[in-house]
């Protein structure tokens, strides 16, 4: 249906890019914004970018983009290619450019993340695996796609409750909480916050406490145990799991990046 054909990082202050039309028909590119903003200029029609918004893009159009001055971004650019002409997801099918702010953004990055590491370091069929993830990551953008915008209520509702597990997430944070946040029934929050990121409560603790470990793994002198603790695992091997589920790799291979100056 889909396959990768590259993935790269872009950052800072001074990105600049420029294409033509010299890409196959067959070719698109997917653009996630991770942080800060840049702008895309596609047949004299401009796309500004921010955090959490993703731009599909047919790879056979004149574009160019670069950085806003003074705005650091960070940004993830994939290169595919569909493998067949009639493809079973419509999105893949777009002749022009669609700007799209998807709710379910958490797990996109963590997606597309992970596909960067495959393509990154080569691990056993790193080529499948990332095809997998960008097929995965597709599907869910289609599926919001296929729904329309989301209403500004519930996109409002469902920023509250992810900043407030954002605050809490070394707690156990429940749906009668969630419901408080927003003024909402329990069941309500549960279900709007399962619809728009595709991921439960539970779901959505578990990536924000893995977020926080990465960091402590590379940046700090705390045991693989210390950390687990502090972002809220009593059960270091549990910890492990979960880490190695979310991430494709062991805790330990992160600290083995940790600064010799840490």
């Amino acid at each position: 249906m889909i396959t990768l054909m590259d993935i790269r990082q872009d950052n800072g202050v001074d990105w600049y890019e420029k294409a033509g039309t010299n890409s196959s028909h067959d070719d698109l590119l997917f653009i996630l914004v991770t942080f800060g903003k840049c702008v895309y200029w596609v047949n004299d029609c401009k796309f500004i970018l921010g955090k959490g918004e993703a731009l599909l893009l047919p790879a056979h159009l004149n574009y160019y983009g670069k950085s806003i001055p003074t705005l650091f971004h960070t940004k993830y650019v994939i290169h595919c290619r569909k493998t067949c002409t009639n493809s079973a997801l419509p999105i893949l099918n777009t002749d022009q450019p669609l700007l799209i702010k998807p709710g379910c953004y958490d797990m996109l990055h963590e997606r597309i993340k992970s596909m960067y590491y495959q393509w990154t370091e080569h691990p056993s069929y790193y080529t499948l695996m990332a095809d997998c993830l960008l097929t995965e990551a597709m599907i869910y953008m289609n599926q919001e796609w296929d729904k329309g915008a989301i209403s500004c209520d519930k996109e409002r509702h469902v920023e509250h409750m992810k900043q407030y597990i954002q605050n809490h997430y070394r707690e156990k944070v429940t749906k009668e909480e969630l419901g408080d946040a927003i003024r909402k029934t329990p069941n309500y929050a549960a279900t709007l916050l399962r619809e728009v990121t595709r991921q439960t409560i539970s779901e959505h603790v578990h990536t924000q406490r893995i977020k926080t470990a990465i960091y402590m793994l590379t940046e700090s002198r705390l045991t693989i145990r210390e950390i687990s603790e502090y972002v809220g695992y009593s059960d270091v091997s549990y910890f492990h799991r979960i880490f190695k589920r979310l991430t494709g790799c062991s805790p330990s291979e992160f600290l083995d990046e940790r600064s010799s100056i840490v």
